[in-house]
């Protein structure tokens, strides 16, 4: 039952990776980490997957290791919360959700700014303690 609920996290945030991927305004990164979290925890063999894929196992395995988020992942997310906040004020959604979901989007925003950036392969070496 356990090793269900891991594998429906990770189907359920992979999905909506690909929906980020093709969709502006929906992050994808975010919905890869959370991804291979779960995966960790009950899928191994997709776990594996992301951490090797092309385009992002790069990115997961920096954030794996330090915590870190590419400088141009944290400019795309954030112009694009922005722009959503924006776009937000002018739906007809009520005053309360309006203000909840902007100031959500402005702490993540916050938050994911001050994440570190990956070190330049010439630097990891340099700062390698392992």
């Amino acid at each position: 039952m356990k090793t269900l609920f891991w594998r429906s996290l990770v189907v359920i945030f992979i999905i909506l990776a690909v929906i980020g991927a093709i969709l502006p305004g929906m992050p994808t990164t975010v919905f890869l980490i959370l991804a291979g979290w779960a995966a960790s925890k009950g899928w191994p063999e997709v776990d594996e997957w992301l951490l090797n894929h092309p385009k992002y196992g790069t990115t997961l395995k920096q954030w794996r290791k330090h915590g870190t988020v590419p400088r141009k992942a944290k400019y795309w997310a954030t112009a694009m919360m922005a722009i959503s906040a924006v776009l937000m004020i002018y739906t007809n959604a009520p005053l309360p959700v309006k203000i909840f979901t902007d100031v959500t989007m402005l702490i993540v925003a916050i938050w994911l700014c001050t994440r570190p950036e990956p070190l330049k392969e010439k630097d990891e070496k340099s700062h390698s303690f392992d």
